[in-house]
């Protein structure tokens, strides 16, 4: 039955594309038709079944994550860092370069392919914890509750090209002078020496409200310099349609809300 309910879903949810900057660049992610909005059937549908996967466990593993968010963003068009659109290959999500102008920059075989990206990197908030000095990753996976549940929230997850979420690695976000485009049009950044990712600007409210969200409900800590260019982000990108629509799915699969999203998104719906 949920797989009647995930399948009949995907014939109707829409394609959660973001628009390109028009006349309001602050609002460059809003969806700009009717057409790109869930109706209430379909919306309810998949939020059921994605709900039905988890509604008997505490904690989403990464494992665990990664096979609902396939499902999730199964009929979304496009890549977090890059906006390629992404097509089914059988069971795997494949980018396509052509529709954003991706051209590797050094490995082809991973630009290939889609991972899932932690937008707040498994070592930032992971080296916090004192089993990341036992063992790394690894360790924390195993015998920290806390790790596993932050390594497997989907708030934290977004499907990205694979070489861009290997280079992004757990470089931080910063802003890199000039323009040095190494992956064909993709408006990504990357300083290697630095270790900073500059991101589009299109997505960098939801890079900070991601950010605060895990300071909020995990106490990550954030450097004040951080804090201080996440908030600039996060007031020049303010939440979209799109971003709040997503998160209600995630809402939905992982049995919990996003606090200091669901505030923003609420905001934002009393404008509409």
């Amino acid at each position: 039955m949920n797989r009647y309910l995930l399948i009949l879903a995907s014939i109707v949810i829409i394609s959660f594309s973001k628009s390109p900057k028009a006349s309001t660049p602050s609002k460059s992610h809003q969806l700009s038709s009717t057409s790109h909005q869930l109706s209430s059937t379909s919306h309810q549908l998949l939020s059921t079944s994605l709900n039905a996967k988890v509604n008997s466990r505490d904690v989403i593993t990464f494992r665990k994550a990664k096979s609902i968010l396939k499902d999730l963003y199964k009929e979304s068009p496009e890549t977090f860092y890059c906006g390629c659109e992404i097509n089914w290959d059988g069971k795997k999500l494949v980018p396509d370069w052509n529709s954003c102008g991706f051209t590797p920059r050094k490995q082809e075989r991973r630009a290939s392919r889609i991972e899932w990206e932690h937008v707040v990197p498994a070592w930032e908030f992971g080296h916090q914890l004192q089993c990341w000095q036992n063992g790394g990753r690894k360790n924390c996976s195993k015998v920290n509750a806390k790790f596993r549940e932050m390594e497997g929230d989907l708030f934290n997850l977004v499907p990205a090209v694979g070489e861009v979420n290997g280079d992004r690695s757990n470089y931080r976000f910063g802003m890199i002078e000039g323009e040095p485009r190494v992956y064909g049009r993709c408006d990504a950044e990357v300083d290697f020496k630095a270790r900073v990712f500059e991101p589009k600007e299109d997505i960098r409210g939801d890079i900070a409200r991601t950010y605060f969200y895990f300071e909020e409900k995990y106490g990550l800590k954030i450097s004040r310099k951080q804090k201080q260019l996440f908030a600039a982000w996060e007031r020049s990108d303010p939440v979209s349609k799109k971003e709040c629509l997503v998160a209600e799915l995630k809402s939905a699969a992982q049995g919990k809300i996003n606090e200091f999203l669901e505030k923003k998104c609420k905001a934002f719906a009393k404008k509409l």
